[in-house]
């Protein structure tokens, strides 16, 4: 509703000095973007205003350039992976925009500033607009095929302004990726424009795919195929257009929300989801704002490290910007965005152990029962999928890592939400899994599997050190679940197998002369093979140390037997790493290895092919991908092998060396999209990625505060192992079960002081520190023998508020 300028002037006649500043002030309506100025927000950088941004929502989201534009881009449909998605279709390329003043027309396509909120953005033009600034915002509601996008006009001049406003929709009704698998074929869009409604309305030819837009604020003309801001878009669709005629007096603003809504079912949905949305947009922005506060207090992290501190709070919203919701198909956590929008296996186990943590029981649930029903519908034999897309099609039924995973995800859930109904649901497919894995994939019957982990480098599906890793904690885990299941015969079977393969990953895959763990083992004449490869990539990409590395190894190797298998170390891989992330590597073994990990980091984080390593690694910070023309990892930094090491430093209780790796990440944190860290640092590949709240979350939450719960049992054991600056930490609102927790950290020169308080006073918290490190022990004032087991002290309380000091012994 406009303000009463009447009413306004009236007051300003009181007094010159009141008049003086009323003239300033600017009289606008009561705008959607105004319902989000009390928010967090972050303003992108100049250089990166040509890069690409997110309206994240679960059933649609947009993807364009922060400039305003809608480029094609995006590899795995080239060019098709940015514009308005409502999955498993398309709805729109994109649109643009335009302002007529005095014959000149001036498109809106080149913004100054974009600013990115948890739930929301806004790009604001100023340039080459005289006495006139713009603004675009837009967010897609909760739970609707629904985009909504708010223009408004200011007159910062102090003449009246006439302007006309232009707005243009491209459609592109198309298939996702696959979509061939299930018969969608894509056909030319047609639009017709809707009386009643005053909106466009947009059909596939060949399907019932849909897409409207429109305003309450009626147009005064509408058409089609108007030529508008050079944008020419590929595709099979068409493009119609709004225009509107505004009056702007001095220092006032109006505003204009579009809808966009779609539907890959109907008609009549798209036009129920349009009147909705346009009804209700206020209150459905005000509901998004409200769910991502809650967001924010879950899980809550305070510590002396603001920028870490921030990355945390936003890697949460950047989970849920990737929320994927399907209904015929399901609903899950997506890998990343733009390339990545549909469903994988290995990343939802690495996410959703972190995600966990952050008291997301509901996504998580969701998650892993989406992945479950998708892998027993391709699979039915425990094998869980790696890749399907958002119309169900598997395109890759799952690598041997993805199975041994899933077992160590469904126990992590099961530790924090103590749920045995959950446990039950999931256990008969991890023990048809396990069993898939050795009989089908260890053909040699040597108890580790063959086939391709998480490198998929030409040749890498002989004995990989990640499968090998993650299949021992399989079977680890799996023996507690035997035991949760009354299978005790069973859970010693699975303990036994597990034990062997931890000695073997001890002792097979060390290669002391690297003093690393192998990338994998196999023949010397496999291993001579991926030399030549590797030699061929390092001199490609002028690694000249890499090539005389791989030189001489080959040289050493080729007086070898040519079927000798052994551990052999070429590629020095990220995944050389898991046997400290899973916490199974020999203690001596697990320090060297992880220092023989420092040779293979940048300022952003670990490579995840060792020999891409440049000289400069650890030292130069100039150097972006943004300008590579051709999508690749190759020379890959990420964020996944930066957070296994940092998991694998405090394994091996070197807390300082693992915030060392959460900064180098940190670094990344709106390096190129504001408030999100892209998944290949700094600034290439997904501009948001899942896997970020496991690389963050796990150190954080698990590991420097310590908690590791067993909520069956009502029991959190906390073992804080904090990094030598941080003397101060809160988290808070830390969801385990049915109860809640807060921990508040405390350090000086000659205590620690821990204060607990948890909603459940019958639960028990067992609270260790290392052994013989403190002198006494107090709770609430009163001092407690603690009790030992292996290297640590440990004390076992109850209640709602706990208050632990410990003095430092001398």
């Amino acid at each position: 509703m406009i303000r009463s300028r009447i009413g306004i002037l009236l007051l300003c006649l009181t007094s010159t000095f009141i008049l003086n500043n009323c003239a300033k002030k600017v009289l606008s309506e009561e705008r959607l973007a105004d319902q989000v100025s009390d928010s967090e927000s972050i303003t992108g950088k100049s250089n990166y205003i040509n890069s690409p941004f997110l309206t994240a929502g679960d059933r649609v989201y947009m993807v364009g350039h922060q400039n305003g534009t809608f480029p094609d881009l995006g590899w795995h449909v080239a060019g098709e992976m940015g514009g308005i998605w409502d999955h498993p279709i398309k709805l729109l390329d994109g649109f643009t925009a335009s302002i007529t003043i005095d014959n000149q027309s001036i498109c809106l396509n080149q913004a100054d500033t974009f600013v990115n909120y948890p739930y929301a953005n806004k790009h604001i033009f100023t340039s080459g607009l005289k006495d006139i600034k713009a603004e675009r915002f837009q967010f897609v509601p909760d739970g609707k095929e629904a985009v909504v996008i708010e223009y408004s006009f200011t007159n910062t001049g102090s003449e009246n302004k006439l302007l006309t406003f232009d707005f243009n929709a491209y459609t592109d009704l198309r298939p996702v990726w696959l979509g061939e698998k299930t018969n969608m074929v894509d056909a030319a869009d047609f639009a017709s424009w809707n009386e009643n409604s005053k909106s466009w309305m947009a059909k596939d030819s060949l399907n019932e795919w849909y897409v409207t837009f429109g305003s309450e604020t009626e147009a005064q003309k509408h058409q089609q195929n108007k030529k508008s801001c050079d944008y020419k878009p590929q595709g099979k669709g068409c493009q119609a257009s709004l225009i509107y005629e505004i009056s702007l007096e001095p220092n006032t603003s109006k505003s204009i929300s579009i809808v966009i809504a779609g539907s890959y079912k109907s008609e009549s949905n798209a036009k129920e989801t349009f009147a909705a949305v346009k009804q209700n947009a206020s209150k459905l922005l005000e509901e998004k704002k409200k769910r991502y506060a809650g967001l924010a207090e879950k899980t809550k992290l305070t510590i002396p490290d603001k920028d870490l501190e921030q990355a945390f709070r936003w890697v949460k919203y950047n989970t849920d910007w990737l929320v994927r919701d399907v209904p015929e198909v399901g609903r899950g956590l997506s890998a990343g965005a733009p390339d990545y929008p549909w469903w994988f296996g290995v990343d939802s186990e690495y996410s959703l152990q972190g995600l966990i943590t952050t008291g997301r029981k509901d996504l998580v649930y969701q998650s892993i029962d989406n992945i479950f029903k998708l892998s027993e519908k391709a699979n039915g034999n425990g094998r869980i999928v790696h890749e399907v897309s958002t119309n169900g099609v598997v395109f890759n039924p799952g690598n041997v890592n993805e199975t041994p995973q899933f077992a160590i995800l469904i126990w992590t859930v099961y530790r924090w939400t103590g749920d045995k109904e959950f446990l039950k649901k999931y256990y008969p497919t991890i023990k048809k899994g396990l069993e898939w894995l050795l009989k089908e994939n260890d053909k040699d019957g040597n108890l580790l599997p063959d086939g391709f982990g998480m490198m998929e480098i030409h040749g890498m599906n002989s004995e990989m050190i990640d499968v090998a890793a993650y299949t021992q904690k399989a079977f680890s885990v799996a023996s507690e679940m035997a035991k949760e299941m009354g299978e005790n015969q069973l859970a010693e079977k699975y303990k036994n197998i597990s034990g062997q393969i931890r000695q073997k990953v001890n002792q097979d895959f060390w290669v002391a002369d690297n003093n690393s763990f192998a990338d994998f083992i196999g023949t010397t004449k496999q291993a001579i093979h991926l030399i030549d490869d590797a030699i061929i990539r390092a001199d490609t990409l002028k690694k000249p140390w890499a090539v005389e590395e791989l030189r001489a190894s080959k040289n050493r190797l080729s007086k070898l037997p040519g079927d000798k298998k052994q551990g052999f170390v070429v590629h020095h891989n990220w995944v050389v790493n898991t046997p400290m992330e899973m916490g199974i590597a020999d203690s001596a073994k697990a320090i060297s290895a992880l220092n023989t990990a420092t040779k293979f980091i940048n300022p952003f984080g670990v490579f995840v092919t060792g020999i891409d390593r440049d000289e400069s690694a650890g030292k130069d910070e100039s150097s972006a991908a943004v300008n590579k023309k051709v999508f690749n990892y190759t020379g890959a930094v990420m964020t996944l092998p930066t957070g296994v090491l940092a998991i694998s430093e405090n394994n091996y209780g070197r807390p300082d060396e693992a915030l060392n790796y959460l900064k180098r990440m940190t670094k990344s944190f709106s390096y190129a999209l504001p408030g999100s860290i892209y998944e290949v640092s700094p600034d290439y590949g997904m501009m948001s990625q899942a896997w970020n709240i496991y690389s963050y979350a796990v150190p954080i939450v698990t590991q420097f505060f310590g908690i590791n719960p067993i909520a069956s049992t009502k029991t959190i054991f906390i073992s804080p192992q904090m990094p030598s600056t941080w003397n101060e930490a809160n988290l808070e609102n830390i969801l385990v079960g049915d109860n809640e927790i807060d921990i508040k950290y405390t350090k000086t020169k000659s205590s620690i002081n821990l204060d607990l308080t948890q909603t459940k006073e019958n639960w028990k918290l067992k609270i260790a520190f290392p052994q013989n490190k403190y002198t006494n022990w107090i709770v609430n004032g009163k001092e407690i023998k603690p009790k030992s087991v292996g290297k640590s002290d440990f004390i076992e309380v109850t209640g709602k508020a706990i208050s632990l000091k410990l003095n430092k012994t001398l």
